[in-house]
């Protein structure tokens, strides 16, 4: 008889183990044996939560709900966000899995992962944060995407201050984060239609005048992305409200057409689907009707010479209809 055969570990084990692990990845010098055989309890514990979350075939609900328990009550989601950068590179990949795994979790019509985070919210701007750093900024940002898919979540980002940070994450950082920030804005101002078009009717003035920041951006990449996102935003039939505001002004119209003329052909294109919104609009207010009635004939010139090669057929129905509309100013 073997007396010295080790119990298995419960969930609750796994869980506090890591837990208690985090703290000693910066006990001690860099390269130590303390921070070493911590980051050594990481990993294993980590493996083994995944084993848990995963299965074999199919995880045991039982244990899961064990470990997601224990994964709450120990506030473990947060620590693990903080410490993403002391931890080493495949640890950092196994905490992605196990955020994604964790949300996805669902008991009938609830997600409990989503419930914890919703009341949690230094977890949701914690991994937000991860964009300051160019080491872990693509994990938090695969965190983040995770998160912004419950509609809760999302939510809190966009009503928050922190959500004015975007365009700095994507003006100032490598291009890789660049691409990600801009990827997590387009998921929080497109997923959940309705909760976003109250918020920009409610917020109009700040979001654009945010937003225009980005349009008019040096950087090519963001320029074309935004414009692409703001023609979509602008034709999504849950935005109609804040499609009128937008097309009434005319600093909007002065500013597309000016992207019309861009040194960019691809600038042009996307400005082309959002200059479209205003000719088309058949209650133009007064001072829209003005501007393109004063340049009636350079726009007909332009535009009858505009993409001509393009092998597009909506594209050609579409400036045809607006040649045709411009005429009859």
């Amino acid at each position: 008889m073997n007396f010295f055969k080790t119990k298995p570990r419960t969930p609750t084990d796994i869980v506090r183990g890591l837990r208690d692990a985090l703290p000693k990845l910066e006990a001690g010098p860099p390269g130590g044996d303390g921070r070493r055989k911590a980051n050594e309890d990481v990993s294993k514990n980590l493996q083994q939560i995944k084993a848990i979350l995963l299965g074999e075939g199919e995880p045991i609900p039982e244990l899961v709900a064990q470990l997601a328990t224990e994964t709450y009550s120990t506030d473990l989601l947060f620590h693990l966000v903080n410490n993403l950068h002391r931890l080493e590179f495949e640890s950092r990949k196994d905490v992605v899995q196990v955020f994604s795994q964790l949300l996805r979790r669902q008991i009938g019509s609830r997600f409990p992962t989503v419930e914890y985070l919703s009341s949690h919210h230094d977890v949701i701007f914690a991994a937000f944060k991860g964009y300051e750093n160019e080491e872990i900024g693509l994990n938090t940002g695969m965190i983040l995407r995770d998160m912004l898919k419950h509609e809760p979540l999302a939510k809190v980002l966009l009503y928050s201050e922190k959500f004015y940070t975007f365009p700095h994450y994507i003006e100032t950082t490598t291009f890789g984060i660049s691409c990600d920030a801009y990827a997590n804005l387009k998921e929080t101002l497109t997923r959940h239609k309705t909760m976003v078009a109250e918020y920009l009717d409610k917020n109009y003035e700040r979001f654009f005048s945010t937003f225009t920041t980005l349009i008019m951006s040096s950087n090519y990449v963001t320029k074309r992305q935004s414009l692409k996102l703001l023609g979509e935003i602008l034709l999504d039939r849950a935005n109609f409200n804040v499609m009128t505001r937008y097309i009434a002004n005319e600093a909007n119209l002065k500013m597309m057409m000016n992207l019309l003329r861009d040194s960019s052909r691809n600038i042009q294109f996307e400005a082309f689907h959002v200059f479209k919104v205003f000719v088309a609009n058949p209650k133009k207010p007064p001072q829209i009707e003005n501007i393109l009635r004063r340049n009636k004939e350079k726009l007909l010139v332009f535009l009858k010479d505009f993409h001509n090669d393009k092998e597009d057929e909506q594209f050609t129905d579409e400036k045809q209809f607006l040649i045709v509309q411009i005429q009859n100013l």
